[in-house]
């Protein structure tokens, strides 16, 4: 993958920009405005299991990791369809864990070059929805602006068996993919930079892909602007934190083939931060979502960093911070 970055970037923003989640102006998810009845019920699916104990076992839930049950990098195997650099993956016991006594992290080394890590889940069967929650955490000594993806993944037919096809567009008929993480587009801009969806869909303006941010912005050529229906909302753009637990979950609907039904969601901490409607990414109903995973990628990097996650949900349905 690719960023492709607009100059404009940091004056259309940094003038809606929050801080540490910007929680301020976000609805809780029971307020969502969504179309997308499956986020109505407000508490979500972790309501249910408090400290997510259990939670595998609820209907909706379609995979569910806490990484505990791992000794090694090597162990998820067992667990998850590929891993992606293993040698820079670790099975953290230290501080860096979110809840029980063991976490993922991804370590990138100071590098001239590409390193992408990653785990990927295939499911099976293939899904039209699908939430994804996990617990992330940054170290404070991220700073790679530019090039970096550094969140979650969920796409459709994105993956070639594991090989990804950066660069190919999406065309209604062949793939689509929506990845939750943050950008920075230059060195003034405070790490981890801005939260936004990296969108391969039929509308992409880049073969590279485009960049949603809560603002309605759609990069590149952000004069033209993106139809998401009357419903939008403009949120805050958001810079989270570093050092920071936080809770990350995002919904991507697929379309009805012919309507533009589709719909991405993203929650932080709960609250709802970001909603892109009146979405097409599909014109076959066979097109539909095969791949979850999360990540740590970097263009090139000048200092050592790793990022954390653990309590990960793949559902149905919303799902919500652990209680």
């Amino acid at each position: 993958m690719r960023w492709l970055l607009s100059a404009l970037l940091i004056a259309c923003s940094q003038s809606s920009t929050t801080n540490d989640g910007g929680t301020n102006d976000a609805a809780p998810p029971n307020d969502t405005g969504t179309s997308n009845d499956a986020t109505s019920s407000g508490n979500g699916i972790a309501a249910k299991y408090p400290g997510d104990v259990g939670i595998a076992s609820d209907p909706d839930v379609l995979f569910f990791d806490d990484f505990e049950s791992y000794s090694t990098a090597n162990d998820i195997w067992n667990r998850w369809d590929n891993v992606y650099q293993v040698s820079d993956t670790t099975i953290v016991t230290d501080s860096n864990v979110f809840a029980g006594k063991k976490s993922l992290g991804f370590t990138l080394h100071v590098s001239s070059t590409e390193v992408a890590n990653a785990v990927d889940k295939v499911l099976s069967p293939e899904q039209d929805v699908v939430f994804l929650r996990y617990y992330a955490k940054f170290d404070t000594s991220f700073d790679i602006p530019t090039s970096s993806h550094n969140g979650s993944s969920i796409s459709a037919h994105y993956f070639n068996g594991f090989n990804a096809t950066p660069g190919v567009p999406a065309d209604g008929t062949n793939k689509y993919l929506v990845n939750l993480e943050d950008f920075q587009p230059d060195t003034q801009t405070a790490p981890p930079g801005y939260l936004n969806l990296y969108v391969y869909w039929p509308l992409q303006r880049s073969n590279y892909g485009d960049h949603f941010l809560p603002n309605g912005d759609v990069y590149p050529n952000t004069s033209i602007k993106a139809d998401f229906g009357p419903n939008f909302v403009s949120r805050p753009n958001i810079i989270p934190s570093l050092g920071k637990w936080q809770c990350w979950e995002y919904m991507l609907k697929a379309n009805t083939p012919g309507s533009t039904d589709g719909e991405v969601s993203v929650w932080l901490d709960g609250a709802l931060v970001a909603d892109f409607q009146n979405l097409r990414f599909r014109d076959v109903a066979s097109l539909t979502i095969d791949h979850v995973g999360v990540n740590f990628h970097a263009g090139s990097n000048t200092k050592e960093t790793t990022k954390y996650y653990d309590n990960l949900v793949v559902a149905k349905s919303y799902v919500g911070p652990m209680k």
